[in-house]
């Protein structure tokens, strides 16, 4: 089956009792049993929904894994993800993640002793220099979140296997439309599906996808014991916007390859970062590993002052956070998604005061340029 293909037939398609060309949404909480311990496939929503379950067929399909999960947000998805792991283990970060990734690990997760350690996994030899005799684990985010880093996922998940660690990635940027980190040798594979999945800003979820039946009666476990389990009108929801995903990304790619080479040129504007860039750090793995670059660019317009200005005159990104959406939205990392990273370590990254991040939506490409174009020499 081919991708898009399968977004719209992956997983369990209609409903054979009614005919129904779409997954019911199952509003329910529990079901009849015949007698104790005999149900049919479904005792209590918490440990599985129809619904749900059809939403989790579908990205274990897209994913290319064994099983899929589905949750109340991304950072659920994470935090269940961990619960893995135990008191005094340690896990390898990406430095460049989401400021709500970082929030976690090193704000709630530290205080149940699991530690963590954030370095640029996109130069390969820092993930084997800070390698411990406790880490259990590498969680790699690629592209990253604001600077869209980009690491090798085969090669460093070959590191990892040498070391016997799990391989974690984040593919909310790239979606399984242009990359499938499971092929690569990942073992476990997440994303804020509140983002290029859902695709409307209209659900808040996160999906994990696992590549062993071990793993997945143990993220189960903590599923069902945990019980951050997404409902079922979202889950419905995502499974509808994900039959568009293929089509979405295309666009997205499309309209942000026009905004790039319009961003490169433009005099009030000091770096550009794209993976679809042939200058930008890794390009030629972010080609080699997906199928597309995404639809995802920061750019620094040098202070917060000129960013500030920016924003007072854009009229069709949407400052808002989030990312993925039809709509166009644009933020200020360093006082937004990421001002939760201390402004020091901000620094240490190159996240600075004039970053810009956009996410580009299916607006006209052409008005969208426009739009950046008049903000920029206002």
């Amino acid at each position: 089956m081919r991708r898009k293909t399968k977004l719209i037939h992956g997983g369990i398609s209609g409903d054979p009792l009614t005919g129904a060309v779409n997954v019911p949404i199952y509003q329910v909480s529990t079901y009849k049993q015949d007698g104790v311990g005999n149900f049919k496939g479904f005792e209590y929503s918490r440990t599985g929904n129809p619904t749900r379950h059809a939403l989790e067929e579908l990205i274990k399909d897209l994913e290319n894994g064994e099983a899929g999960f589905a949750f109340g947000s991304g950072m659920a998805a994470i935090t269940a993800v961990m619960m893995l792991f135990n008191s005094g283990d340690h896990v390898l970060m990406t430095d460049d993640v989401y400021g709500g990734t970082y929030r976690v690990m090193s704000k709630v997760l530290n205080r149940f002793g699991i530690e963590s350690t954030f370095v640029d996994t996109s130069k390969l030899e820092s993930i084997e220099e800070h390698i411990r005799p406790n880490t259990k684990a590498l969680y790699i985010e690629t592209p990253t979140n604001p600077l869209l880093k980009i690491t090798d996922i085969e090669a460093a998940a070959g590191i990892a296997k040498k070391h016997s660690l799990l391989t974690i990635v984040d593919n909310t940027f790239s979606t399984p439309y242009w990359q499938t980190p499971h092929d690569l040798g990942a073992d476990i594979v997440l994303h804020s599906a509140t983002k290029y999945l859902g695709g409307h800003s209209d659900v808040v979820a996160g999906l994990v996808v696992v590549n062993s039946p071990e793993m997945a009666k143990d993220l189960h476990f903590v599923q069902n014991s945990t019980g951050g389990v997404l409902g079922p009108q979202d889950s419905w929801l995502l499974i509808r916007g994900i039959k568009t995903l293929g089509i979405r990304m295309e666009e997205h790619e499309k309209s942000t390859r026009k905004i790039v080479e319009f961003l490169q040129k433009h005099p009030a504007v000091k770096k550009v970062f794209y993976p679809g860039i042939e200058s930008h750090p890794n390009h030629d793995i972010a080609k080699k590993q997906a199928g597309g670059f995404g639809g995802m660019v920061s750019f620094d317009v040098g202070s917060e002052e000129n960013a500030d200005k920016l924003l007072e005159k854009i009229k069709y990104f949407t400052l808002a956070e989030s990312l993925g959406a039809v709509e166009s939205l644009i933020s200020v990392p360093a006082r937004m998604t990421h001002a939760s990273i201390p402004k020091e370590r901000r620094a240490e990254l190159g996240i600075g005061d004039g970053l810009v991040r956009i996410s580009v939506g299916l607006e006209d490409a052409d008005d969208l340029v426009e739009d950046i174009d008049q903000a920029l020499t206002k």
